[in-house]
């Protein structure tokens, strides 16, 4: 349900006009990194309209409609969306095409107790695949119009810079509570009492939850430690200062999970060599996309993951854990039997009580939501582009010679993966998050590709 006042929704349709100015006014790379990932850091969290057949405008899918309309209209840009080559491409379709098999196969209706949902027609599939197709425009404008070295450094530094920014409103309601988006848009956008925690408040700003600020605060992180080792400015800031500021900004947002991610990338970026960090990034990658057929043959330590947090993170949060997979363990065994194509969208993945109609689980992490709705295909399909795009830097990283352009890259590799494996737990993947797993995939094949011609002006200049 679409919520918000006046200002909530002249935000809302004033950002495709910013967006037109700032195409006008900066470059493209720059105007779209202001115009995707400022949507996601300000518009209001459920404030949306809502048309016939196609997804509601809102936080989602505005900025990067506003970033469409800003590369064709402004900038004279066709994107590109099907220049890619190889297995990638395959995914896309399979992604696509998957849509139309999933309705197809879901045409019937489930009873459960008085609940009764609807069986999937063509224009669920039409929805669905336009759904799709706008959250993932991103990582084709990222893999189109970030292929350098300086797109990339400038992907960087605007994150950090959005992050001093930003750091300022999550400490705010670190301190005060979670109340700006009540304040300015006149609601609060998820369940206050998951934002308080040991004695304290999560920020949540105008992101809609704590742990989405959290893991944005763990990107920035990463960022910005990049940029240190490669000894790279940020504005008039130390460098070094700046990452260890957002370690412990993130330190306050209180999420455990993301504290992980982040002193891990830390470390990482920080100490260890980019070779490693490659290899780091393809284990995880590896990790995520084995992840589903371990859950499923029960191989995968859940029970000593839930007592390993127990032993050093507290009781409190080892339920919760334990809480997370319980429920992915009953929307998998759902999702089973209807494998590789999932049961569709109107909650048809969700498992309900058989007497009372209730739904009976919650779903958390982005993979078994994925899984449940458009199955084993759907879910290849996605995590499947990602651990290409690592693979793809992973190549690439043979062809250079540069050390910061090195360090940019195994950075971002890292990172991609982190991405990846939050979406176990967790379901932070969004437009933002596609705009930058589509910069490393443009920025590999723009490293791969000057290789090939280098070579080949070698080969002739001694032939």
């Amino acid at each position: 349900m679409s919520k918000g006042n006046a200002f909530a929704y002249m935000v809302l349709f004033g950002w495709p006009l910013l967006s037109i100015w700032l195409y006008r006014k900066k470059s493209l790379q720059l105007a779209t990194l202001i115009t995707i990932i400022g949507g996601f850091m300000v518009l209001a969290v459920r404030t949306s309209v809502d048309f016939p057949l196609i997804p509601p405008l809102g936080k989602g899918s505005m900025p990067v409609l506003s970033a469409v309309l800003g590369c064709y209209c402004i900038k004279k840009q066709k994107i590109k969306y099907f220049d890619i080559n190889g297995i990638i491409k395959i995914f896309v379709l399979l992604l696509f095409i998957g849509v139309f098999i999933t309705t197809e196969l879901n045409s019937d209706r489930i009873i459960s107790g008085i609940m009764i949902l609807p069986g999937l027609r063509i224009h669920d599939a039409i929805s669905s695949v336009i759904g799709i197709f706008i959250s993932i425009i991103p990582f084709f404008i990222g893999k189109q119009f970030f292929r350098k070295y300086q797109d990339q450094l400038l992907m960087f530094r605007f994150i950090v810079a959005a992050g001093l920014i930003y750091s300022i409103p999550i400490l705010y309601e670190i301190r005060m509570s979670p109340q700006l988006h009540t304040m300015l848009y006149g609601y609060f956008p998820h369940t206050f009492a998951q934002q308080v925690r040991d004695g304290g408040y999560r920020a949540v700003v105008f992101m809609g939850h704590g742990l989405l600020v959290a893991f944005f605060v763990v990107i920035v992180l990463s960022a910005a430690t990049a940029l240190e080792k490669s000894g790279e400015k940020i504005r008039n800031f130390s460098p070094k200062m700046v990452s260890y500021y957002f370690l412990i900004v993130l330190v306050l947002c209180k999420s455990k999970a993301a504290l992980l991610y982040g002193f891990f990338a830390f470390v990482m970026i920080k100490k260890i060599s980019y070779k490693m960090q490659f290899r780091v990034a393809v284990i995880l990658a590896l990790m995520t996309l084995l992840y589903p057929s371990m859950s499923i043959m029960k191989i995968f330590p859940h029970q000593a993951i839930v007592q390993t947090a127990a032993d050093y993170l507290g009781a409190d949060r080892a339920s919760s854990l334990e809480f997370r997979f319980d429920n992915e363990h009953i929307l998998l065994e759902h999702a089973r039997k209807r494998f590789f194509f999932g049961w569709g969208g109107w909650g048809r993945n969700r498992v309900y009580n058989e007497d009372t109609g209730g739904d009976e689980v919650t779903v958390d992490g982005k993979w078994i939501g994925l899984f449940g709705v458009f199955g084993f295909v759907g879910f290849i399909s996605v995590f499947g582009i990602m651990a290409v795009v690592i693979f793809r830097a992973q190549k690439a990283q043979n062809y250079l010679k540069s050390k910061n352009e090195l360090i940019l890259l195994s950075s971002h590799a890292l990172l991609v993966s982190i991405i990846m494996i939050d979406q176990i737990p967790n379901s932070t993947l969004s437009s933002w998050t596609w705009l930058i797993v589509g910069a490393l995939l443009g920025r590999s094949e723009e490293i791969i590709a000057e290789s090939k011609i280098k070579r080949n002006v070698i080969r002739e200049m001694t032939s």
